[in-house]
């Protein structure tokens, strides 16, 4: 079997009613990866009938999804999108493209809603206070908490992010940092999620709060 160019990263519970969306266009020669977190509406076997690779993740949280979906790729590059088609897997080609370059170690999206009430405030609010953070401890130049990412594979594994919550992009953020890393944040489009499915975070004000809380815990 060929090695795939990139290998992206789909952290996923209860997705099922979106994944045909978000497996619609999968770039050539890229591999997919739907971790299944707990799901109980058949998210896995969605996922594998459109051949998609499936890896169990039994400890809840988005850190957790994502780990385990990086330890099971195998390309030198992987990326990571949500997988409630809120946003498409072609945009991280021209993101790849920026790392393979070498023009920068890690090219993370900044939504851009395309339709109005697609971005409740609670969530636009959260967003803000939380890019604020990264900004000021990292001195990155982004405005988004990196829903979408691409990086070698090597390099991620090297931060050893620890955190298996919400709190996992800051930590990133601030260990690529400290490592030395050059980001650069593209614009991205962001719309409604899929019928049935309800985002973890900015479903809810609790949901951002949650969010919120653990961002915390990692700034201790």
């Amino acid at each position: 079997m060929a090695m795939s160019t990139c290998d992206v990263v789909i952290p996923c519970r209860d997705e099922a009613a979106a994944l045909p969306d978000v497996l619609r266009s999968v770039p050539e020669g890229w591999g997919v990866i739907v971790v299944d977190n707990g799901s109980v509406d058949g998210t896995a076997d969605v996922a594998r009938g459109l051949g998609a690779r499936v890896v169990q993740e039994s400890r809840a949280g988005y850190g957790a999804a994502v780990h385990a979906g990086v330890l099971a790729a195998r390309a030198e590059f992987v990326a990571v999108i949500d997988g409630d088609a809120s946003m498409q897997l072609t945009e991280l080609v021209p993101m790849l493209d920026a790392v393979r370059s070498g023009a920068v170690t890690m090219s993370v999206g900044r939504r851009r809603p395309v339709g109005r009430g697609v971005w409740p405030w609670h969530a636009r609010l959260g967003t803000h206070v939380l890019a604020t953070w990264i900004r000021r401890r990292s001195a990155f130049p982004i405005h988004d908490l990196a829903p979408m990412r691409v990086c070698r594979r090597d390099d991620l594994l090297a931060l050893d992010v620890e955190d298996r919550r919400f709190g996992y992009p800051l930590e990133l953020m601030l260990r690529a940092a400290r490592a030395g890393w050059t980001v650069q944040e593209v614009d991205v489009s962001y719309g409604r999620r899929a019928a049935g499915t309800r985002s973890k975070v900015s479903g809810s004000v609790r949901g951002t709060a949650r969010v919120v809380q653990d961002f915390a815990k990692v700034l201790r």
